[in-house]
């Protein structure tokens, strides 16, 4: 069945004038016959009559594309609703939020679906449908982010209250590489009393209207809520029309850095409260007495998604006396890991449109001494190689020396294909002097999502621990890139976080404390 939705505004469907639709064209298809599906989905989307469309799942659904009107429609209807829906109780507010996600897993499957026909590996995309309610709205982080919304305190004159209160009317402006599951965790924010806007990206605008229209919004009107408590549209960007309205209290932004930093600024000029998700450029540090195995299986996830998503470690520090031994590990895995259609079991790499960017990284890091250990080539969806095929073989580079390491792209900036690399410090010092100047290269990098560390030592850990003060998530022997109950698996420091940022729960970043006293009378 092919689904098809309009915008979300105001607890109705809203088509406006002349509406016009972006259709979602299934991976498969694209896949199999690229110039074919760009063609049907030309002329689609663009109303072309006569158009034949071809037997089979080809076409996944479509959404309609809101332009301006509905857009400002969006925002008045969440600006009516906050002043009613911050006045629920926060209890019936969180009751509402554990009915959706007992919705959620009522219709997981068919949300599975549709994000394979958006090109996303069908393990990946069960592994986030089903893995929320275990970590981002788990039991046990959604009551820690209640617990956080009251304190009360008192003496015999008065009653003291510290209390978070919501912000207002927030709006949310997911990637275009992972939309739907941060809807999910920008969604946490409406459990705190703020009302929501959703942008969801065209080009994966299916799956993310399906969450919100056909998983989040009947409860929401079962329950009551006001109409305006959600409002959602697939649109072009609309981050400035965001800024200069008075109506908008906080916008979730997530893309790069670069741009991230300036629009920080615009915000906080316009008096807006920035939530910034930027780029990641994570540090994992093996050391030498690390169970080695584990420690590879984490490095591994690098290449899901064939390294185009941000929690994952995009850079290694191997202790000089196991690097070759985990680089022979790590290699053994990368010979397993295949191209496929994202409906087949075990396929993690996914195609790679930043080709160039990808060789001109890796013929930088080369030329600059640089080894190449495994891959470089573009593979077909087969697995076989080509000069033109869409995706690329999981790519590992060693790199000897920290000294002059940040001078190499691959390693200073954050990258969005599968080239991992990997830093042997020099060796000659002590391990005590060679950990001091490792702790300095992890510190020193510009971003701050998250950073790992693999060892036996307490001692070692507990040097981590209180060295490292940049990121937002620090795991120890732990998955790098796992998400877990209680701890947010968002926010950061530096170029992933802006000048406010932390690790970040949406529903405690989108309120303020406010103190109250009381007298008794």
């Amino acid at each position: 069945m092919t689904r098809t939705y309009p915008a979300y505004i105001g607890g109705r469907d809203v088509y406006g004038d002349n509406p016009r639709y972006v259709h979602t064209i299934s991976a498969r298809a694209l896949l199999d016959d690229t110039f074919a599906a760009l063609r049907l989905k030309r002329d689609l989307d663009e109303g072309r009559p006569g158009v034949s469309v071809p037997d089979g799942e080809v076409i996944a659904g479509a959404c309609l594309v809101a332009g301006e009107d509905l857009a400002q429609q969006a925002l008045e209807a969440a600006a009516a609703a906050a002043p009613a829906w911050r006045r629920v109780p926060l209890e019936e507010r969180m009751r509402i939020g554990r009915r959706i996600i007992e919705r959620l897993a009522e219709h997981g499957e068919t949300l599975v679906e549709l994000l394979v026909a958006e090109g996303q590996p069908r393990d990946m995309s069960e592994g986030m449908v089903f893995g929320v309610p275990h970590t981002t709205w788990s039991a046990q982080t959604l009551d820690w982010c209640a617990e956080q919304m009251a304190v009360t305190r008192g003496d015999d004159q008065r009653e003291m209250l510290l209390r978070r209160v919501p912000d207002g009317v927030v709006c949310l402006n997911p990637p275009q590489n992972a939309a739907t599951v941060n809807t999910l965790n920008g969604l946490t924010a409406m459990l705190a009393g703020n009302t929501l806007v959703v942008r969801a990206p065209r080009g994966v605008g299916l799956s993310c209207m399906y969450l919100l229209r056909e998983i989040v919004a009947p409860v929401l009107e079962e329950a009551g809520a006001p109409p305006g408590t959600l409002n959602a549209l697939c649109a072009p960007p609309l981050l400035d029309s965001w800024v200069a309205s008075p109506l908008v209290n906080d916008i979730i932004y997530f893309g790069g850095s670069t741009k991230g930093i300036q629009f920080e600024r615009d915000c906080v000029a316009a008096g807006k409260k920035p939530i910034l998700e930027l780029a990641g450029n994570d540090c994992c540090v093996v050391w030498h007495d690390a169970d080695l195995d584990a420690a590879v299986d984490s490095l591994a996830q690098f290449f899901m998604n064939s390294g185009q998503i941000c929690n994952v470690p995009n850079q290694v520090v191997l202790h000089p006396a196991i690097a070759d031994e985990v680089i022979e590990k790590l290699v053994s895995v990368l010979k397993e890991i295949r191209p496929g259609y994202p409906e087949e079991r075990g396929v993690v790499l996914t195609p790679v449109l930043g080709a160039d960017w990808f060789y001109g990284c890796l013929g930088e890091a080369l030329a600059k001494g640089a080894k190449l250990v495994h891959g470089g080539r573009r593979l077909e969806t087969d697995g076989s190689v080509s000069d033109t095929g869409f995706f690329i073989e999981p790519t590992l580079v060693r790199i000897d020396g920290l000294t002059g390491a940040r001078d190499l792209s691959v390693v200073r900036d954050e990258t969005f294909f599968p080239l991992l690399p990997v830093i042997v410090p020099e060796s000659g010092s002590t391990d005590e002097e060679l950990f001091d100047q490792v702790l300095a290269f992890v510190e020193d990098n510009a971003y701050g999502l998250r950073n790992s560390l693999w060892s036996r030592s307490q001692a070692t850990i507990t040097r981590f621990l209180d060295s490292i003060t940049n990121g937002g998530n620090l795991k120890i022997n732990d998955s790098h890139g796992n998400f877990l109950p209680f701890l947010p698996n968002q926010g950061g420091t530096g170029l992933t976080g802006g000048v406010f940022g932390e690790a970040s729960h949406p529903m405690l970043r989108t309120t303020h404390l406010q103190a109250v006293s009381i007298g008794r009378l």
